[in-house]
């Protein structure tokens, strides 16, 4: 889409880039070129958004608030946006970063941890009200957050809220009568269960905001939906949880933040999709093969690819266990992947993967190549 020459980035030659132009003018390109990227995010390569990126993001320092918050309002609902002008309107004022901490699906539970711990209450309580807010998220608002997000995390029953949120959150409403009247709305909680694994004084707490532990629970289904969204990670592939970990390991990747130490994070915390979009990435092999891998509970390629990347033992074996595999792998399943893995040396795993690689993507008639992928 947009070439470049002799090193020269894309746009390098804009007037507006170079400091040429007035402010409405840097206005007028920004929105523009906003708009543009909003309609082909979905046919861009890799290298063609990273030249959006850094053009957005050049642009973003030079012109005012609301042309920022109209490039955060097109940038919101897409799934494949530019990571660093994301990231960098995320973190701007409320006004720019409002729709893209509620909405941006691009944004991913680390960055919004972040976010919540270094931006203000406003951005808190945004970030709250979040669609599928994940535990790890609503730990850090209950750990940084005042009255605002608290409340907002309370009403939001589609926010996953741990054992150690809601011990804080029973002592936090002990003294505040508003969040005890919200947490006492959250009739989608098992009280009784909670109350068991509690902390004493987060029990005491729940007692004296009027919760008991004969509290029934008024949403059985809901508690099952919450149940499933907590192991969603190790009940399988799912498209959606695949695309949506594809398009928030490929913003870490722009944002030059994914590497050995992210696919840690990923499989310390149990995000089996991250996992597996980022062990693709770090492979270099397209998205399909490594689904056809997981479906054909293919430990064998996994293994080989794996082992001939430098992953150590104990990382690759943390993946085997939380990789959404078509079927959930057995204890016996893990020790003796990793027994292969162990059995296997570097160099040979990297030479059976690269012998592997040029029988597979060498030049094919167009109707066999698919059936190679």
């Amino acid at each position: 889409m947009f070439e470049t020459s002799e090193g020269t980035r894309a746009f390098s030659n804009f007037r507006v880039l170079n400091g040429e132009a007035d402010a409405a003018e840097r206005d007028h390109l920004i929105r523009n070129l906003a708009q543009l990227f909003s309609y082909v995010s979905d046919r861009c390569d890799d290298e063609q958004v990273a030249q959006y990126d850094e053009v957005l993001c050049q642009l973003a320092d030079i012109v005012e608030v609301e042309a920022r918050a109209h490039v955060a309002r097109l940038l919101a609902p897409l799934e494949r946006a530019p990571g660093m002008a994301v990231i960098k309107l995320a973190n701007d004022v409320i006004e720019v970063a409002a729709p893209l901490l509620e909405f941006s699906s691009v944004l991913s539970d680390d960055d919004l941890i972040e976010i919540v711990e270094r931006q203000t209450e406003a951005h808190r309580a945004i970030i709250a009200r979040r669609k599928g807010l994940g535990e790890r998220v609503a730990d850090a608002i209950v750990a940084n957050g005042t009255e605002a997000s608290l409340t907002g995390l309370l009403r939001n029953t589609d926010a996953e809220l741990s054992r150690v949120s809601l011990d804080a959150l029973a002592r936090i409403a002990s003294a505040n009568q508003s969040i005890a009247a919200d947490l006492r709305g959250r009739t989608d909680i098992d009280w009784a269960k909670v109350r068991s694994e509690v902390s004493t004084v987060g029990e005491e707490a729940l007692e004296a905001v009027g919760i008991d532990a004969e509290q029934d629970v008024a949403m059985p289904g809901h508690v099952q939906a919450l149940v499933y969204n907590r192991i969603r990670n190790r009940a399988g592939f799912t498209a959606q949880e695949w695309k949506l970990a594809w398009n928030q390991v490929k913003a870490l990747a722009d944002r030059r933040r994914f590497d050995l130490k992210a696919l840690q994070r990923f499989t310390r915390f149990g995000y089996g999709h991250h996992a597996a979009a980022g062990l693709t990435m770090l492979l270099e092999v397209r998205p399909e093969v490594f689904v056809k891998w997981l479906a054909m509970q293919d430990y064998v390629a996994i293994t080989v690819a794996a082992r001939g990347i430098g992953i150590s033992p104990e990382l690759f074996e943390a993946m085997i266990a939380v990789l959404p595999w078509r079927d959930m792998p057995t204890r016996e399943d893990i020790d003796n992947v990793r027994k292969r893995f162990e059995a296997l040396s570097e160099d040979e795993a990297a030479g059976i993967f690269d012998l592997w690689r040029s029988h597979a993507f060498r030049r094919r008639p167009p109707g066999q190549q698919e059936a190679v992928a």
